[in-house]
């Protein structure tokens, strides 16, 4: 049985390697973490994101119902003004009558 011997070269190199080896580790960790605030950063925007369409869709809702109201009242316009017109015109026709009658 061969007995080898930890010589100071071998040595050394085994310290470089454990050297490397935790600034590789560090680096891995850091990358992690960067992609951890990133993660946490893009959940919060598609979390604003969620609010604002939810804001979007209240306001859209508001908007429809207002459009439907409007058009309602603009319904009972058009009616009140065939009725005025309608009034007019008969009023108008009792006027030419008396003009002719007189």
């Amino acid at each position: 049985m061969v007995i080898k011997r930890w010589t100071d070269e071998m040595l050394d190199e085994l310290a470089s390697s454990v050297t490397e080896l935790r600034e590789g580790i560090t680096d891995v960790k850091d990358s992690i973490d960067g992609l951890r605030i990133t993660s946490q950063a893009l959940l919060q925007v598609a979390a604003q994101s969620q609010r604002d369409m939810e804001v979007m869709k209240e306001r859209q809702t508001e908007l429809e119902q207002r459009h439907v109201e409007f058009e309602q009242q603009q319904a009972e316009l058009r009616q009140r003004q065939a009725e005025t017109d309608q009034r007019f015109n008969v009023l108008l026709e009792e006027v030419r009558f008396l003009i002719r009658g007189t």
